[in-house]
């Protein structure tokens, strides 16, 4: 706070001096003069504090022309032009100052915010005990209007504001079980959630600890400045010498040097990179310091790493495979039923699975669990078990088709037995998140020309994962070592940006130029190793970071060459005697307002203006989708039963797939086409944009008539001359689909300002 009130001081002293010079010159010229003379000493004897500071760190930068100036022309008795200087000087310090202390307002705004106690519930008492002192496992109580002090999973119904992390204005709703992350607000009633992480392994320490270091951090633009200091004082010291020696005239000397002093420097180009760093805070990415931004705004590689950072990191059911006899519906909830004590991800899983089908875990007793084989109990008075097969099981054709089926969509299967009788597959796979592909896109658009995966996943899925997403090379089974190597061989081609989330990822995001972890899940090693943090769960956070860096950078060298062009023009008249040493300071004054004027581009680029109603309606449909996947695993299901022929087993299946399609599918489809899709017409500039969806949306109803009218020629059960074309008309379903489904989770979901449902692709 001293130091915001001596730069205040000192302007308001320059100003007042020089205005009561002004006021005094028609009357008394020569106290006129001694104001003058005395606001440019005043002025001169911080700036020789500042320049000696700096030649005690063996690098001289910017304001030494300043103090040349301001010395020249009280030398020659150019108090006015000198006094024209001082504000000069004395107007950057101070913006310069406003410019950090606005960028760096989200970043103590973190900091203020980070909570220093908790309530933890002891029985019936709730205590009141410092945040560190939270353990996994203890359940904390936050009351409204509290920042979540620790990662956890909510215990019931919570609204939650994310504003302060990630910019979402609009709370968010929070099922039972549903996860939240720390540095959230409690905007509901209390609620308790059972904490997941200590408060140093939360997800807001990291981001806490790199707010501190970006606060203390040193002007980020200093070198760029005095790099440019190093061509440009030597030029306008001799220019000025030059002049001098020419003419003979000391005056020209002195007006070159006024002309020069280089407050572009020292004011646009900070101002544009400092207020890039509050731009990148506000769109949910937090950056270590200006020099991070400063390198990512030129990055020409990126490395990626795959699980939890370009997929979910969370495995999904995708396909149920029964035996006769069974149901879907019926499986999961068995299988629940036994999984819901296990700790194991794949049973996270199956119970979600469960959820969506509507059916929830049964009753389980008597359950055990056999590392790496799966879980027993007792559901329903049936003895379940989830897992692996044991060695040397003869598997039925429906099941060998079924872990056909999982070898070729490279999931992994988990086996279902009921009373000794193998009854179901459940195929679970890592998807891809929804934003990648958009995310991919805007990243090449900015100028990222080679993109790697990195992995120590297996090479099949890397490689499926990598066609998907148009990325140039893959390097799988990675250990931490390769890809430490891998960093340092993209770093020989230019400037490298790694992203990643693990404690594996921790080595390579130090070694890359810049390292950026996804905060929400990722491990305290990633982000304490990284240059930069997406404080949220979503990737396409990354294209905001290089998107905002890309365009400070382009206008932090835009005032930083206009302003150094002009200021050398100013110094070619001056010394050819076109421009007096006053003349000289008010042009210097006008080319500093004039690049300050660029680099508030920065600062005050408008939002765009969002589309409320179409926001919530992506968010509602997007959640539409995810309890439409049993509907979508039905008519696969369907397809499959008439593999055998024709038969009661296939006749309910295909009857069950029309009735859920009818009932489910169809008045989503319809609904998405009378209100989501006109809502859409402003964001994507005209109804051209939703064409191919909408057509997609006609042939989906013309499949679903078509099946109905093959179950109308069929009253008594399904014939066999109908099998071959009904499987093609469910399996043609089944493709357009998903195919459908994808393209506008990736098309469309991506653009809600909030993220949608966690739902990725098949």
């Amino acid at each position: 706070m001293r130091g915001r009130s001596r730069e205040v001081l000192l302007l308001a002293g320059v100003g007042a001096g020089l205005a009561a010079g002004g006021l005094a010159w028609p009357f008394e010229p020569g106290l006129a003069r001694a104001l003058w003379a005395a606001v440019t000493a005043v002025t001169l004897v911080p700036a020789l504090g500042w320049v000696v500071a700096q030649l005690r760190r063996r690098r001289y930068g910017a304001d030494l022309l300043a103090v040349l100036a301001l010395g020249g022309t009280l030398a020659l008795g150019e108090f006015l032009a000198g006094a024209v200087v001082a504000l000069m000087v004395a107007t950057g310090r101070v913006l310069e100052a406003v410019a950090g202390r606005r960028a760096a307002r989200d970043l103590s705004a973190l900091l203020e915010r980070a909570p220093r106690q908790a309530h933890v519930r002891a029985g019936e008492q709730v205590e009141t005990v410092p945040v560190d002192h939270v353990c996994p496992g203890d359940v904390v109580v936050v009351l409204p209007g509290e920042v979540v002090p620790v990662d956890g999973t909510v215990l019931g119904e919570a609204v939650i504001d994310e504003s302060a992390l990630i910019g979402e204005p609009e709370p968010v709703n929070r099922a039972a079980g549903e996860p939240v992350r720390s540095g959230v607000v409690n905007a509901g009633a209390v609620l308790d959630l059972r904490a997941a992480r200590t408060a140093d392994d939360s997800t807001y320490a990291g981001v806490v600890r790199l707010a501190e270091q970006a606060a203390a951090a040193a002007a980020p633009v200093a070198r760029l400045a005095d790099r440019v200091a190093v061509w440009f004082l030597p030029v306008a010291v001799a220019l000025a010498a030059g002049a001098w020696a020419v003419t003979g005239e000391a005056v020209r000397a002195v007006a070159v040097l006024v002309t020069a002093t280089p407050c572009p420097l020292l004011l646009a180009v900070p101002i544009a990179v400092t207020g890039g760093m509050s731009r990148m805070s506000r769109a949910g990415v937090v950056v270590k310091d200006g020099a991070a931004l400063e390198l990512l705004g030129h990055a020409r590689s990126l490395v990626m790493d795959k699980t939890g950072t370009v997929t979910a990191g969370r495995p999904e059911v995708t396909d149920v495979v029964c035996a006769a006899g069974f149901t879907s519906e019926g499986v999961l909830r068995l299988a629940a039923g036994v999984e819901q004590y296990s700790p194991h991800v794949l049973a996270s899983a199956v119970l979600r699975a469960a959820a969506r089908s509507g059916t929830g875990p049964a009753p389980a007793e008597d359950v055990t669990e056999e590392p790496g084989r799966g879980a027993a109990g007792v559901t329903d008075g049936h003895r379940v078990r989830v897992g692996r097969l044991d060695d040397g099981v003869v598997l039925p054709g429906w099941a060998t088709a079924a872990a056909r089926r999982g070898r070729l969509d490279l999931a992994t299967v988990v086996w279902v037995e009921v009373d000794g009788e193998l009854a179901a597959a459940i195929l679970i796979r890592d998807r891809i998140r929804i934003d990648a592909a958009r995310t991919m896109r805007r990243l090449r658009a900015t100028g990222l020309g080679h993109v790697v995966l990195l992995t120590g996943d297996r090479v099949d899925n890397a490689q499926e994962v990598a066609g998907l997403l148009g990325i140039d090379e893959v390097q799988a089974k990675a250990s931490p070592a390769d890809k430490i190597a891998r960093v340092e061989a993209e770093r020989r081609r230019g400037v490298t940006v790694m992203v990643g989330d693990g404690v594996n990822d921790a080595p390579a995001l130090a070694a890359a130029d810049i390292g950026i972890a996804l905060g929400s899940r990722g491990s305290t090693a990633a982000v304490q190793a990284a240059d930069a943090v997406i404080v949220d769960d979503r990737i396409d956070r990354l294209a905001d970071g290089v998107e905002v860096a890309r365009r400070t950078r382009r206008v932090a060298l835009q005032s930083a060459v206009a302003g150094t062009a002009l200021s050398v023009v100013a110094m070619l008249a001056a010394a050819a005697g076109w421009l007096l040493p006053v003349a000289g300071a008010v042009v210097q004054e006008g080319i500093d307002l004039a690049v300050i004027a660029n680099a508030l581009r920065v600062l005050r680029t408008p939002v765009g203006r969002r589309n409320h109603d179409a926001d919530a309606l992506l968010r509602r449909f997007s959640g539409e989708h995810e309890t439409l996947l049993p509907v979508r695993a039905a008519v696969r299901q369907a397809a499959d039963a008439l593999g055998d022929g024709a038969g009661a087993d296939a006749d309910a299946a295909v009857w069950r797939a029309h009735r859920l399609l009818a009932e489910r599918l169809l008045p989503h489809e319809r609904s998405e086409e009378t209100e989501l899709y006109p809502a859409l017409t402003g964001v994507l500039g005209g109804p051209e944009g939703t064409v191919t969806m909408s057509r997609s949306h006609a042939e989906i109803e013309r499949l679903c008539r078509r099946l109905g009218r093959h179950l109308r020629e069929a009253p008594e059960g399904i014939q066999p001359d109908q099998v071959d074309d009904l499987r093609a008309t469910l399996y043609g379903l089944d493709a357009i689909l998903t195919l459908h489904f994808a393209q506008e989770e990736e098309a469309f979901f991506t653009l809600a300002e909030q993220e949608p449902a966690r739902r990725d692709h098949p």
